[in-house]
């Protein structure tokens, strides 16, 4: 075992420019990073110092404190789910669907109202603080359920707390995800989302979101890890992401702050590991927002955190930066984008970083992983832990 813990943190839809296959999904010319820093003046001095710009057109840098390279994705989808799992060995080809145009089946609109009890509102595709001001009045008179969808795959169920419990929203998910599981209803997640607050200044309880993904359909390198007694910890939604598999300690996050937060706090303490956290506000509150400026903020807020992060990293740590798809603000319509991701690795035993070749798979970072804690390695992707001296 060369490093005794590993940090792998995602930066949820960072992509750094259109995938080969891009064209196949509609989202040629797509390049989040790219274009935040073409239409924002972005500062970003401690992630530019390791590699993290030079993901963008690749260019030779041999003045930068990390190994850096992007990689390209090698699964079906362009969502949270397949990315993740590329990362952890699998490649899934799970035929997810996507409701974004005209809501979900009233068939299955029908089978929520029976299983809950409870008429539905909603049905369509909003982002979450629009429809819930739209219908949260609505909701609280009448005690009924806001469904509706993202742009990705999946099922969101909104209720104020003070009329349907937290408690009792998530057993409602927890059915409505049975009945998804159908082919023909099958979304990658159902999601909970409580939230608070009076008329007209309705918010989102994030907090108290809940997670109902569908389970990585094969073995990860998480179920060998924890097989082999190391401690896989998951701070923010990794948890929900991976169906609580092999996973041993859950952190949740309110905010990317929060986790960052978390992150540093598990960073103080020993074990021996993988410790994985996932930077959701990216995603949620900018990318499918569009939102150019809100993104590029995030982005300068991560940064000012980067040399705390890595000034408490070990000797045998190792830090891994990546992303999981793209989402890029500029872009038309509001869904993810199909691009390449960074991938940024640092330790403070490196002697030389410097520009890797591009991987073919997100799946890089999963066998590396397994190679350093000699388990099996996962059914794909090639370890590159013996390039990094």
């Amino acid at each position: 075992m060369r490093f005794k813990r590993i940090f792998l943190m995602v930066l949820d839809s960072l992509g750094v420019g259109e995938a080969s296959d891009a064209s196949s999904y509609g989202d040629s010319g797509a390049n989040t990073l790219g274009h935040i820093k073409e239409n924002y003046d972005l500062f970003i001095p401690n992630l530019a110092k390791i590699g993290f710009l030079n993901t963008l057109n690749m260019d030779e840098n041999t003045e930068v404190d990390a190994y850096y390279t992007i990689a390209r994705p090698n699964n079906a989808g362009k969502d949270t789910l397949a990315g993740h799992y590329e990362m952890m060995g699998i490649t899934s080809n799970i035929p997810f669907k996507t409701f974004n145009e005209n809501g979900f089946p009233i068939e299955l609109i029908d089978e929520i109202e029976t299983v809950t009890g409870r008429r539905v509102i909603g049905n369509k595709c909003s982002n979450d603080n629009s429809i819930i001001n739209e219908l949260g009045e609505r909701q609280v008179d009448y005690g009924s359920l806001i469904v509706y969808t993202s742009a990705d795959s999946d099922l969101q169920i909104a209720a104020h707390e003070d009329v349907i419990s937290p408690e009792t929203l998530y057993s409602y998910c927890e059915k409505v995800r049975e009945l998804t599981l159908k082919d023909e209803f099958l979304v990658g997640r159902v999601i909970a989302r409580p939230f608070i607050g009076t008329i007209g200044k309705f918010k989102l309880n994030n907090a108290g979101r809940k997670d109902y993904p569908v389970a990585p359909p094969s073995k990860t390198i998480l179920d060998d890890l924890n097989a082999n007694n190391y401690n896989v910890i998951a701070i923010g939604k990794m948890n929900d992401i991976f169906s609580n598999t092999s996973i041993n300690k859950t952190l949740k996050a309110s905010s990317n702050i929060d986790a960052i937060n978390k992150l540093t706090n598990v960073m103080d303490k020993k074990f021996t590991g993988l410790c994985m956290v996932n930077l959701c506000d990216f995603d949620s509150l900018y990318g499918h927002l569009r939102d150019v400026e809100g993104y590029a903020k995030a982005i300068e807020e991560l940064d000012v955190e980067i040399p705390m992060i890595l000034n408490k990293l070990e000797v045998d740590d190792l830090f891994i930066i990546t992303a999981d798809h793209g989402n890029d603000p500029t872009f038309k319509g509001n869904d993810h984008t199909r691009e390449n991701v960074p991938l940024i690795i640092y330790s403070r035993s490196f002697k030389n970083p410097k520009r890797l070749e591009t991987q073919d798979t997100l799946a890089v970072i999963g066998a590396t992983i397994a190679d350093n804690f000699e388990i099996t390695p996962p059914e794909i992707g090639t370890s590159i832990l013996d390039e990094l001296e």
